[in-house]
């Protein structure tokens, strides 16, 4: 496809993971102390697990649905799965805000994950209008989208709180229902209906197939590796710094904010340049190289100079690391079935976001820095695997069709 006629359609994706991304942020870091205000007749360790089963029944239910919704937007088209995910995301926040007890807001959160297929969904688009050459820059793109919301969205976030608990997610859900009118008439299907996949939506066959091609099984457990080191991360960073800085709400999304910048930088200006040097594999290797030493850098900080290099650190790596992987494992991909190989990955992604936060917050018992050094083991074990058996493919390589996934 022409690189004139790519650029408004990567622009328009582009505008609608921004807008959801940035109500996600507003959400991500607040979501573990506003669950707090609701466990205060338990004790520490109960509520740190019971934060953690927060976290996680979001990847359980995308765990389930990722594929489900990969294939459908294979068969059905991106545009009504993107639709729908936007829609998901309004009702969802609306529900975290009016959440009477801790078991609604569970609720609420298990229906965010449900409809959650924005990624799966935006990534197959990007695959559907780049080639092989341009596939991890396009990738990026949307990392870059996805930096703005970590950006903007904690910054956002942090204000509100401050004019009450809730209102910071009334304002995210009014940010979906927004996107959600203003991709209805701008959002346009990036393959007609004759281009798409005349296969059964669902099949257990076919995403059995997806997973035993040897050369996507390892991408996608590779994915998981790494997905679940940085949800040790994300399931206790904001806990991590409210005991070991005193940090609160908007302290710890400042710092949100900062490791925003760094994702942004590194998707929006050094991919572009890496990529075409480095080719994927490299950039995997370095970038979870990247992540291991600033998760060991973790454990041992104790002021704010360290700290601020460590989650540079991690946000370089997982800004190199993402979108390159993102791109092999669409390569490995036919074009037919982009939605489904990229469901599956987001799936084994969200069982990691699952082991993470639980495995994280259950680890804080043994000492605020102890879910890193578990993270940190598993960045090394990723960098290993990447540098031993993912293979860097040519430009012209492209898996083969299949009518059966």
């Amino acid at each position: 496809m022409p690189a004139a006629s790519v650029r408004p359609r990567l622009g328009v994706v582009f505008l609608t993971v921004l807008l959801d991304l940035l109500g996600f942020g507003i959400v991500i870091p607040i979501l573990p102390l506003y669950a707090k205000t609701m466990l205060a007749a338990d004790s520490q360790a109960t509520a740190d697990f019971k934060t953690g089963v927060l976290l996680a029944v979001y990847s359980l239910m995308q765990l389930f649905f990722s594929p489900i919704w990969g294939r459908l937007s294979d068969r059905a088209g991106r545009r009504p799965v993107l639709l729908l995910s936007i829609a998901g995301s309004c009702f969802s926040q609306l529900g975290y805000a009016l959440a009477p007890s801790f078991t609604w807001l569970v609720i609420a959160r298990g229906f965010a994950g449900m409809c959650g297929a924005n990624i799966t969904a935006a990534q197959a688009y990007v695959a559907d209008v780049t080639d092989d050459k341009s596939r991890a820059s396009g990738m990026g793109l949307l990392g870059v989208a996805m930096g703005l919301g970590f950006v903007f969205g904690p910054a956002v976030g942090g204000v509100l709180s401050h004019f009450g608990d809730r209102l910071p997610f009334y304002v995210a859900s009014g940010l979906a229902a927004a996107n959600f009118a203003l991709a209805v008439p701008i959002l346009v299907e990036p393959r007609p209906a004759g281009q798409r996949s005349q296969a059964r939506a669902l099949t257990w066959t076919g995403l059995v197939r997806t997973v035993t091609t040897p050369r996507l099984l390892t991408l996608i457990l590779l994915f998981f590796v790494i997905t679940f080191g940085f949800a040790n991360l994300e399931g206790t960073f904001s806990l991590y710094l409210q005991r070991e800085f005193g940090y609160e709400r908007e302290s710890a999304s400042f710092l949100w904010v900062y490791i925003g910048v760094m994702m942004i930088l590194t998707q929006g200006v050094l991919m572009r340049r890496l990529a075409p040097r480095w080719g994927e594999k490299g950039l995997v290797v370095v970038g979870t190289a990247m992540m291991a030493i600033s998760m060991v850098l973790l454990h041992y900080t104790h002021g704010l100079t360290l700290l601020l290099i460590a989650v540079g650190v991690m946000a370089v790596g997982n800004g190199l690391n993402n979108p390159a992987l993102s791109s092999l494992i669409s390569r490995g991909a036919g074009s037919d079935r982009q939605g489904g190989v990229l469901g599956v990955s987001q799936s084994f992604g969200a069982l990691a976001r699952i082991l993470g936060p639980l495995v994280g917050t259950w680890a804080l018992r043994f000492g605020s820095t102890v879910p890193y050094l578990t993270a940190g083991a598993a960045m090394a074990l990723a960098c290993v695997a990447s540098a031993a058996f993912v293979q860097q493919p040519r430009l012209a390589e492209h898996a083969p069709r299949t009518q059966e996934v």
